[in-house]
């Protein structure tokens, strides 16, 4: 059974979180810009520029297809499921987030006054438009291909000359 340390080894699987977080920081830094303050929920919501999954779905594809070739099966597979995801994350829930909204319309102009209804409103910003999607698969694929091209070899070579062991 392998080692579970040998995970470090997977620079696919390192890279791809390394663009989903890169994405969610710049997430962090996008609303300071605009909002003028530092709001930390940005950075467990959905939606938002750029799109996490995205940049996750997309680093991993290419990675994979850096490593394992192109014409392998699992570039293949890799590349089903960010289109999937890519499109579940601006169809499937961009349609949720809109049927949100008017649900909450619905609330605001029945339900005004004395009533006994739960007020919770239900989250709008549920999806990704096709701009935000496009943004994180540029960016997946930019962090997957600087990462190989900078890495050159296993992390764990990186990590030790970082560390000066050798």
């Amino acid at each position: 059974m392998q080692d579970f340390a040998g995970i470090l080894d997977n620079e696919v699987l390192l890279l791809a979180l390394v663009a989903c977080l890169i994405a969610q920081a710049t997430k962090l830094v996008i609303e300071l810009i605009v909002n003028h303050k530092v709001n930390f929920r940005v950075l467990v919501e959905t939606g938002g520029m750029p799109s996490s999954h995205s940049a996750l779905v997309t680093a991993l594809a290419t990675g994979v297809g850096m490593v394992d070739g192109w014409s392998s099966t699992q570039f293949a597979i890799a590349t089903i499921v960010a289109f999937v995801v890519m499109y579940d994350s601006q169809g499937v829930r961009q349609a949720a987030g809109k049927q949100a909204k008017i649900l909450n319309q619905i609330m605001d102009e029945f339900f005004t006054g004395d009533h006994h209804f739960n007020e919770d409103r239900l989250k709008e910003l549920l999806g990704h438009t096709p701009v935000q999607v496009i943004a994180g698969s540029l960016l997946g694929v930019v962090v997957c291909v600087i990462g190989e091209w900078w890495l050159g070899g296993s992390w764990r070579s990186v990590f030790a000359q970082i560390a000066g062991v050798h």
